[in-house]
């Protein structure tokens, strides 16, 4: 029942990668100091974003509470764009990692943990060329290994993973995990948690929280978030994304 902004639902996605990733290492506040940072790349179909985000010792329930700072898109397609030259979709990555190490504190550079999540565009890639995206993930590993920076993995994200995040980030922002209390202090949530429908270009997905008393499916994701444990199911709706919704609509307008 809620439509949020294209760019915030953005932002969010990458929130729920850093949520369940990297957030919830605990690094010693005496070395770093009041802030603490982290990096995530979404290496998405057309270009890939560099992400920072930061938080402080506040957790909530044992979860930790973030937020994003800034962002830097990478030049050039998709990592999936260079199956031809793999070693180029490393080398997209230096501009944006060298600004990432002027905007986070010389000091804090080895305990920032780097995550990269490559999506549906790797994902057949993988299934059409596996020994093309082996190469290409190959050579973004070696990229972000060489940075200054904690790195801690790159990986291409399953359909179910990607959903997961999305409904992490987009309740994170709806503020259903917790909230704030007159006195400023972070209380559980009571809204209950929202389902998500994103639309592709070749299909839609909806991700809900399962009830209690369902059972969940073996493609399903047990999550643990704020104290609480949540089994999320991700529904695919086929033959659902913008492409046929647009030649639906044109043979409408046709006829």
């Amino acid at each position: 029942r809620e439509l949020l902004p294209p760019w915030l639902v953005i932002v969010a996605g990458l929130t729920g990668i850093v949520l369940l990733c990297v957030s919830t290492k605990d690094v010693p506040s005496n070395v770093l100091g009041f802030f603490q940072y982290g990096i995530v790349l979404d290496a998405g179909p057309s270009r890939t974003i560099l992400f920072i985000y930061q938080w402080t010792t506040t957790k909530a329930n044992k979860t930790g509470v973030i937020r994003g700072c800034s962002s830097c898109p990478v030049q050039g397609p998709g990592v999936s764009s260079y199956s031809d030259s793999p070693q180029k979709a490393g080398k997209s990555l230096e501009p944006c990692l060298n600004w990432a190490q002027n905007k986070i504190p010389a000091e804090q550079h080895s305990q920032t943990p780097l995550y990269l999540g490559a999506t549906a565009s790797m994902r057949q890639l993988n299934l059409t060329h596996p020994i093309l995206s082996d190469s290409i993930l190959a050579a973004l590993t070696g990229t972000l290994k060489s940075s200054p920076f904690n790195f801690q993995g790159a990986q291409i994200l399953s359909s179910a993973q990607e959903e997961a995040f999305n409904w992490v980030a987009v309740n994170y922002v709806l503020e259903n995990f917790f909230k704030y209390d007159w006195q400023g202090q972070l209380v559980p949530s009571t809204k209950g948690t929202a389902g998500v429908l994103s639309v592709g270009r070749t299909s839609a997905q909806l991700t809900s929280e399962l009830a209690e008393e369902e059972e969940a499916p073996e493609e399903g994701v047990r999550l643990q978030l704020y104290g609480q444990t949540h089994s999320v199911h991700t529904r695919q709706c086929p033959c659902h994304g913008t492409e046929q919704l647009r030649s639906r609509l044109l043979a409408v307008l046709t006829q």
